[in-house]
């Protein structure tokens, strides 16, 4: 399943907030459902466990434990027919502090198909085989090549890989005294073919394992004539020649190559999320330094401009870690009520300064959601933007993760 940005960035947090559950013991029940699993069978191992847990010798863990294990058979008997996908459940009694803890149940069908069944118990949840599925599949090779080095990296989803890094032994263009023109010439030619047909090996060896399906083909980058005399000596396995997809000129053939290849070949890579944060990251930039520039970045600022319609673009990172938050005074005859941004649920929310009461919060809603709500009222277009790239990182280190482009230009609050 290919994930919006939007079902993307809310997965993520519900794998944070997962993350951050700790039991105290291996109380934590990870359970890994695959459509064609019998439920039978599901029930009769975790009856098996239940018997085990009795040998527990901690009879705090003991009771945690027995007590996730007959709360998910419970959960499971309630499944008449395993979705599609699976069924992923996660159960145990959880760490709250002051030396309590809670029983906390989630039970969701994953994005892509479970294909094994597990059962985990361990002191935190299990969740990589849902973080695999997380990650952007889409995979290319990337080759950045002259007479002298070689780099070869690839590009999965969002992030550059350096894989490996090769010298030659190729000599320069001047004989060194004693040989005629023609031998050192010749020479200099089995070096060259030597040198591109290691890196054939090296890139063969490094790009055929991968998973074909996701592979998305070969990009080469390098002077003329090396790139053309490496792609036309098909020195690459037969099916990875065929995945070539492009030949580029680049000035680098060290690891910064790799990037500078990725640069070079933005038309290809257009509807990869990569290239788009980078190009609507570079907008805004733009705009930011123009005289008359449509750019805005701040929390307040940018909610000022959504709320009078004036938002293009909505940009927000990916790693922003907040929530909107209504606080209401708990006097009755008090009507002190405010929005507040939170950067912690446990955030304390203070007194009142009207009547000096006690504050509670009636609505809490994560800030992306809170601010996606906004744009969609008044048309914009969101962007969540990944801060694998150096753009993307800018967006949250330097202008706190919330950013837009303009429609037209507004006064500064």
């Amino acid at each position: 399943m290919e994930f919006t940005a939007q079902e993307k960035y809310e997965f993520k947090r519900m794998l944070d907030n997962l993350r951050s559950k700790v039991g105290r013991g291996t109380e934590l029940i990870s359970l890994y459902i695959p459509h064609d699993k019998q439920i039978s069978d599901v029930m009769a191992q975790l009856r098996e466990e239940n018997g085990q847990a009795a040998n527990i010798k901690s009879r705090v863990t003991r009771l945690n434990v027995q007590s996730a294990l007959d709360s998910a058979m419970s959960r499971v008997r309630l499944i008449n027919k395993v979705p599609e996908n699976g069924v992923v459940i996660f159960i145990g009694s959880i760490d709250i502090g002051s030396n309590k803890t809670d029983m906390y149940t989630l039970a969701l069908e994953p994005p892509d198909p479970i294909t094994t069944y597990k059962y985990h118990c361990d002191s935190s949840f299990l969740l990589a085989p849902l973080e695999e599925m997380l990650a952007d599949k889409k995979t290319f090779g990337l080759i950045v090549l002259d007479r002298r080095e070689a780099t070869i990296g690839l590009l999965k989803g969002k992030q550059i890989v350096p894989m490996k890094h090769m010298t030659s032994t190729v000599p320069g263009k001047q004989r060194k005294g004693g040989q005629s023109s023609h031998r050192f010439q010749q020479l200099r030619l089995i070096a060259i073919h030597d040198f591109y047909k290691r890196i054939g090996d090296s890139a063969t060896e490094a790009f055929l394992p991968i998973d074909q399906k996701d592979f998305e083909g070969i990009i080469i980058g390098g002077p003329s004539p090396t790139k053309e005399e490496f792609v036309e000596g098909e020195f690459l396995h037969h099916e990875l020649q065929k995945k070539i997809l492009d030949a580029l000129d680049i000035s680098y053939t060290d690891e910064s190559g790799l990037h500078e290849l990725v640069e070079a070949a933005q038309d290809r890579l257009i509807d990869l999320e990569l290239t788009q944060d980078k190009l609507v990251m570079r907008r805004f930039l733009r705009e930011l330094v123009s005289d008359n520039g449509l750019a805005a970045y701040g929390e307040k600022e940018v909610r000022h401009n959504l709320e009078l319609g004036s938002v293009d673009t909505l940009l927000l990172s990916e790693d922003l870690r907040k929530t909107r938050a209504k606080i209401v005074c708990t006097n009755k005859s008090c009507d002190f009520a405010e929005n507040q941004t939170r950067t912690s649920s446990s955030q304390p929310v203070g007194n009142c300064f009207k009547c000096g009461s006690s504050l509670s919060i009636t609505d809490e809603e994560d800030i992306v959601s809170d601010l996606s709500k906004l744009a969609d009222a008044s048309g914009s277009a969101v962007k969540i933007i990944s801060t694998d790239s150096e753009e993307g990182a800018q967006l949250y280190q330097a202008f706190g993760g919330i950013a837009a482009i303009l429609r037209y230009k507004t006064s500064h609050l």
